[in-house]
């Protein structure tokens, strides 16, 4: 080789080492700066806020606590008012009629003819239940139970839109990450691109060697590409929970994406302390009470009741008529003060079906309920599990990216000084991307993995305290 040549290959060597290393300072820097405003903690919030099934839940509740005061109302008389006026005739006959509200009953004369008369009338019915046997208080207590029931089941959607939002927030985190890694791979094949072309020109490589480089360019533009991809689908989930204009969602990842979590005993799980497991326990608790409501429907009904009312006809008792508008003002009053019992005799059988029903309901529940407590387990041991495994890994990347980081050198090294083919950079180089890659998910794997136990624990403020730090 002559002396010409190998001052312009040391040459080319400089200025890729240059390059690279000016790379890799820019990334650094990119990684160190603060990305955007969205914080983990701030997306919750937002979703909190603006998520619709949360203003649906809501709304659920206030109509639930509306039907405890519904229910009171039965502690209140009812007063019915009447007031009517009419033209017919005044026909009646012998006979019955079993009870019916098509053929009205006729205080009349027995006549058979089309003469009519006005009538009016007028009343005020006051019918009040001064003892009920504990139904009335049955039933608000069951109403006071789909109030409680229905703040659990809010409580719960709370719940879900936080730990999906939280999620999305990790996985647009990671979606980027994996973004920086193929871009910086897409530099490094560029600039590996130009020293591969200046040695080919210069003769100091076959021009296989350049065309093997534009080769794994274009796959590392495919790999950003479908990185980039990635990015748009977990930004616009994040936004629909987050309830925020696509174009203006710029996530801030804080902690999640240099820093790993402090290393701290998890405690036992209290599964019950879920808002799953609360909503649960809470509809039980509901068809407990409206049973108990049932119960109290089989007895007597005691009813007070005070009539005042009037009535005026143009009908006379001889059978004659009152001419002009006689009859329209109410002239014979009357009154009555009494006590109605009502009692449902056939009705024990209906009864006693809803009852068995309703057991079945309530059994059903408590069988569901322990269910929910032993998935809810089984969720918190793999994420241990998981959280364990993640640390593990994360501990072990940085080893992995600086010894892909001295490989890729000095394959490029040795590439350069003809010592290897161009197949032992490509291969350093794909080690490099991998590995930056599997850090930089590893430390999220961790973070994503204390999702899993506060969301198995039901509540997420510890773990957005710490990774909004």
């Amino acid at each position: 080789m002559s002396l010409l040549k190998v001052i312009r290959l040391l040459a080319v060597f400089a200025r890729f080492v240059g390059a690279m290393t000016a790379l890799a300072g820019t990334l650094a820097a990119q990684a160190g700066a603060p990305t955007g405003e969205l914080t983990i903690g701030q997306a919750v919030e937002d979703a909190l806020r603006n998520y619709p099934s949360i203003r649906v839940t809501e709304e659920q509740m206030n109509a639930a606590a509306a039907g405890i005061r519904l229910a009171q109302t039965a502690y209140l008389p009812r007063v019915d008012g009447l007031a009517q006026i009419n033209r017919a005739t005044r026909n009646t006959f012998y006979g019955l009629l079993v009870p019916q509200s098509v053929i009205p009953g006729v205080d009349g004369v027995a006549a058979n003819n089309f003469g009519s008369v006005w009538d009016s009338g007028v009343g005020v019915l006051v019918t009040w239940q001064p003892f009920d046997f504990g139904r009335r208080a049955a039933q608000v207590a069951a109403a006071a139970a789909a109030q409680s029931r229905a703040q659990a089941t809010m409580n719960r959607t709370r719940w879900d839109v936080s730990v999906a939002t939280a999620d999305a927030f990790l996985t647009l985190l990671a979606a980027q990450q994996t973004a920086e890694a193929a871009r910086a791979a897409v530099a490094s094949w560029q600039i590996l691109l130009k020293s591969t072309h200046a040695l080919v020109a210069a003769e100091l490589r076959p021009g296989a060697d350049e065309s093997r480089v534009e080769a794994e360019l274009a796959a590392a533009r495919a790999q950003a590409a479908q990185a980039e991809q990635a990015i748009d689908i977990a930004h616009s989930i994040l936004a629909q929970f987050a309830g925020l204009d696509l174009p203006g969602v710029n996530v801030s990842p804080g902690r999640l994406a240099g820093q790993l979590p402090a290393e701290r005993p998890e405690p036992p799980l209290e599964a019950r302390a879920n808002p799953l497991a609360i909503e649960q326990k809470a509809a039980v608790a509901e068809a407990q009470s409206q049973l108990k409501a049932m119960g109290r429907t089989y007895y007597p009904q005691f009813s007070v009741q005070g009539l005042a009312a009037a009535r005026g006809t143009g009908l006379l008792s001889d059978g004659g008529r009152l001419g002009g508008l006689g009859g329209l003002a109410p002239t014979t009053q009357n009154y009555a003060v009494g006590l109605t019992v009502t009692f449902p005799a056939m009705d024990r059988f209906a009864i006693r079906a809803q009852e068995a029903m309703q057991l079945a309901k309530i059994r059903a529940g408590q069988a569901q309920s322990q269910v929910i407590e032993t998935t809810l387990q089984g969720q918190f041991n793999a994420a241990q599990a998981t959280l364990t495994g993640a640390r593990r890994v994360a501990a072990m990347t940085p080893a992995e990216v600086s010894s892909a980081r001295t490989a890729l050198a000095q394959a490029a090294a040795r590439y350069h000084s003809g010592l290897a083919p161009m197949d032992d950079v490509a291969q350093a180089q794909r080690l490099l991307v991998r590995a930056q890659i599997d850090d930089a998910l590893a430390r999220l794997n961790v973070w994503r993995a204390l999702l899993q136990i506060a969301a198995a624990r039901g509540d997420l403020q510890p773990f957005l305290a710490e990774a909004s730090q």
